[in-house]
C-alpha cells in the first residue's frame, strides 16, 4: 500500500487583511492563499480530503501518520517559500512577481510561426529586440518543433538555427533560454551566451544532459511530457492528471538534485499540451497552485496552444491572443512566476494591470474614510 499526501491551495484571496491575516503569501509572490486541502492518495486513488487554514495547519499536521507528516511539513514550507532571483548573466530575473518569457521560434515547422524568423535573421533580430523593449525578462529560443508529429531534427541543423540567434540576442544584453533536449546543443548554446536550458524532456532524452547542467550550474526548466524518445506526446495515461504530473515532476526534481543540480536552479513546467487532452489541460491550469508545494518556481507555457482553438471554434494559432491572455492571467492568479508567450507586448500589459490590481488590493477599501 502506497500513501501520498498533497497540500493544495483551494482558496486564494486578494490580500492578507481579507482573512484577518489567516493566509500565506503563496511562493513569495503577489497571491495569497487562505484555504487549503490536504489530499490523501492511496495506490493512485484519492481516499480522504481535509480542509484547513494556516491557523489550523498544526492540528492537521499532528493528525497525519508519521509516514506522511514529514512530507506534509515539507510541502507546507514549500508553499510559503520565497524564491531567490534567477541570475542570468548580467540580468537578474526576480520571482516575486510574474515575469514574461518571449518565444523566438527558429524552426521551419512550428505550429505558430514556423520559418518566419529562421529564414530571415534580420526579422528574428528585430522580433527579439521588440520583445525585450516590450518588457520580456527572458528570450526563449528553440530550433526543433515539439508539436505532435513533428520530425526529429539533426543536431547540426539545430545548432545552425540557434547559435546565430543566441549571438545576436546576447549582443542585446538579453537573458537567453534555449529550448533543447540535446546535450551538445546545450553546451554550445551556453558557450555562445545562453544562460538557461529549457528541456521539454526534463533531462531524460540523453543521460549526459543531467551531468552537463549540473556541471555548468545553469538554470534549467524541467517540463512534464509523458513520452520518451522522439515522441514526447505518447504514452499518456493518467489516473488523476494533476496528481500524476505532480508526482512526475517531484521525481524529476529529485533526480536533478541527486545529480548535483542546485535547487535554486530548477524551474518546473507542467507541460500544457504535451500528451494531454483539453480536459486534462484545463484540470492542470485549475490545479496550478498545488505545484508550489514542490518548492520550485513554475513556468506556464500555454500561449496559442491547441486547447485554445478547441475552445474557440478551432481558430488558427495566430488568432488565439484572447485565449492566450486568459490562460496567462489564470497563471498569474495561481502565482506562476514565468509565463512563456508569443505575444509579449499584450501579455506584459495584462501583467502590469494585474499587478496594479494586486498592489491596490493591499489597501482594503473598507478601511478608507467615507
Amino acid at each position: 500500500m502506497s500513501d501520498q499526501i498533497y497540500l493544495r491551495p483551494i482558496g486564494l484571496v486578494a490580500s492578507p487583511q481579507s482573512e484577518e491575516g489567516d493566509c500565506i503569501r503563496l511562493a513569495g509572490g503577489m497571491v495569497y492563499a487562505h484555504r487549503f486541502a490536504a489530499i490523501l492518495r492511496r495506490d493512485g486513488e484519492v481516499v480522504e480530503r481535509w480542509r484547513f487554514t494556516p491557523a489550523s495547519v498544526e492540528d492537521l499536521l499532528g493528525r497525519l501518520p508519521d509516514t506522511l507528516g514529514a512530507e506534509a511539513e515539507a510541502q507546507w514550507a514549500n508553499l510559503r517559500m520565497a524564491h531567490p532571483p534567477i541570475e542570468m548573466g548580467a540580468r537578474t530575473v526576480r520571482l516575486d512577481q510574474p515575469q514574461i518569457m518571449g518565444i523566438l521560434n527558429l524552426t521551419p515547422d512550428s505550429f505558430s510561426d514556423g520559418g518566419k524568423f529562421l529564414d530571415n535573421p534580420e526579422e528574428g533580430r528585430a522580433h527579439a529586440a521588440a520583445m525585450l523593449e516590450a518588457g520580456a525578462a527572458i528570450v526563449d529560443m528553440g530550433g526543433e518543433s515539439t508539436r505532435p508529429g513533428a520530425p526529429a531534427v539533426w543536431e547540426g541543423d539545430e545548432l545552425g538555427r540557434v547559435i546565430p540567434a543566441i549571438e545576436y540576442c546576447a549582443a542585446m544584453g538579453a537573458a537567453i533560454s534555449v529550448d533543447t533536449r540535446r546535450p551538445a546543443v546545450m553546451d554550445a548554446a551556453l558557450h555562445a551566451g545562453a544562460h538557461m536550458i529549457n528541456d521539454v524532456s526534463a533531462l531524460r532524452h540523453d543521460p549526459r544532459s543531467m551531468e552537463l547542467v549540473a556541471a555548468r550550474d545553469c538554470p534549467v526548466v524541467l517540463m512534464h511530457a509523458p513520452g520518451e524518445g522522439d515522441d514526447l506526446h505518447a504514452d499518456a495515461d493518467y489516473e488523476c492528471v494533476v496528481l500524476d504530473v505532480f508526482d512526475w515532476l517531484r521525481e524529476r526534481r529529485d533526480a536533478a538534485l541527486g545529480a548535483g543540480v542546485a535547487r535554486e536552479r530548477i524551474v518546473l513546467d507542467p507541460g500544457i499540451g504535451f500528451g494531454k487532452s483539453v480536459s486534462e489541460n484545463l484540470a492542470l491550469i485549475n490545479g496550478l497552485p498545488l505545484f508550489h508545494a514542490l518548492g520550485q518556481p513554475l513556468l506556464l507555457g500555454a500561449s496559442r496552444k491547441r486547447m485554445i482553438g478547441a475552445l474557440s471554434n478551432e481558430v488558427p494559432a495566430h488568432e488565439r491572443l484572447g485565449g492566450s491572455l486568459a490562460l496567462a492571467i489564470a497563471g498569474m492568479n495561481a502565482g506562476v512566476q514565468l509565463l512563456r508567450v508569443h505575444d509579449v507586448f499584450e501579455t506584459v500589459q495584462a501583467r502590469n494591470v494585474w499587478r496594479g490590481l494586486r498592489d491596490a488590493a493591499l489597501t482594503d477599501f473598507s478601511d478608507l474614510p467615507a
